[in-house]
């Protein structure tokens, strides 16, 4: 391969003065759209559930079975019943989520208890 001085490579093939086709553009912007497909698809978040099993909820919560199923009997949360099967509507878990929300701000003080 003959040396060009002021000609910089790109690649071992490819000078930087060749010339681009309009068929080299266009398998370029295939190649790119597809990729961009794909990196979408894999990237695209799945919905949340509508129905939550019981683990998933003490997950989501950290809490124990036995808090779950207070809560389940109590009313706090309600849950449906299939089976063997308890299911939680999402709804409802980002209900008591919000209902149970903290307004401690974030390094304050816990509010501490009078002398009677």
């Amino acid at each position: 391969m003959e040396k060009h001085p002021n000609i910089s490579p790109v690649s071992p093939k490819l000078l930087r003065d060749q010339l681009v086709t309009v068929a080299d553009l266009e398998e370029f912007k295939q190649d790119l759209l597809l990729s961009l497909l794909r990196v979408i698809r894999d990237n695209t978040a799945k919905p949340p559930k509508k129905w939550l099993k019981s683990r998933e909820v003490k997950a989501l919560l950290g809490i124990s079975n036995g808090t779950l199923y207070s809560m389940r009997v109590g009313g706090t949360l309600p849950y449906t019943k299939i089976g063997n099967i308890i299911y939680y509507d999402q709804d409802d878990v980002n209900a008591v989520l919000t209902t149970n929300r903290s307004t401690i701000p974030f390094g304050g003080a816990l509010p501490t208890r009078r002398a009677a």
